[in-house]
């Protein structure tokens, strides 16, 4: 290695006594060589020594086993991703969870990218109106949207009113006659012509409301099973 060095050296013609600053660049400069710097270790290598080190500090032998190593790797490991955890949310803050998707599309037939709420709310003003139609129609969308926004129930293109139905009565058992009357409204006045009622529209909004605070019946399951002992 000493020759090699001395061989770059001589390369660039340096003085026959060189100065130490001038000794010391060309130090530097042989040393910069890829063939030196290959055998560095990498971050990746100081990493994995430090947690090998770690590990082996928390692997004693004591008297009380016998001489025999007690393995703590797992809880080492376990510590070591909590601190990941507690680094990453000082870093990037909680992260927002949103229970409700983003779900959008086909809707009955129409391209709809609204959500239950806005649904709901073009709902009520064409009930305030008068227009029990569109009233019926707007709120019969918004407890579909709003049972896929919980993912109990999905729309796909091709799901009929009535196909919704079934579906969500069997997620909601309690309320599967309500939905079919809902689903019969929101076929008279979409396809049939038909002008509905006040009636029908206050109908179709509760069941909206009591559905939305209402449990699926997986879930009510689920936490009867957990209470059981």
């Amino acid at each position: 290695m000493i020759a090699t060095i001395l061989a770059g050296f001589t390369a660039d013609a340096p003085p026959l006594d060189p100065t130490s600053h001038h000794a010391h660049d060309q130090l530097q400069h042989e040393l910069s060589k890829a063939e030196y710097q290959s055998g560095r270790p990498s971050l990746l290598d100081y990493i994995r020594q430090w947690l090998e080190n770690l590990l082996a500090s928390f692997n004693p032998k004591t008297p009380d086993t016998g001489g025999v190593a007690i393995n703590l790797g797992p809880l080492v490991i376990v510590i070591i991703v909590i601190v990941v955890l507690v680094i990453a949310f000082l870093v990037f803050g909680l992260p927002r969870i949103n229970r409700r998707s983003k779900i959008v599309g086909s809707l009955f037939g129409d391209e709809d990218e609204r959500d239950s709420s806005t649904l709901r709310r073009a709902a009520e003003r064409a009930a305030a109106s008068g227009d029990w139609a569109t009233a019926i129609a707007e709120q019969f969308r918004s407890i579909a949207r709003g049972l896929a926004e919980r993912t109990v129930v999905m729309t796909f293109p091709g799901t009929t009113a009535h196909g919704f139905a079934v579906q969500a009565g069997a997620s909601f058992p309690d309320f599967a006659e309500r939905l079919r009357f809902a689903a019969d409204s929101f076929d008279g006045v979409r396809y049939l012509g038909a002008q509905g009622s006040q009636t029908e529209f206050d109908a179709v909004s509760s069941l909206e409301k009591e559905l939305r605070a209402a449990r699926p019946l997986l879930a009510r399951d689920l936490e009867d099973a957990a209470a059981t002992p």
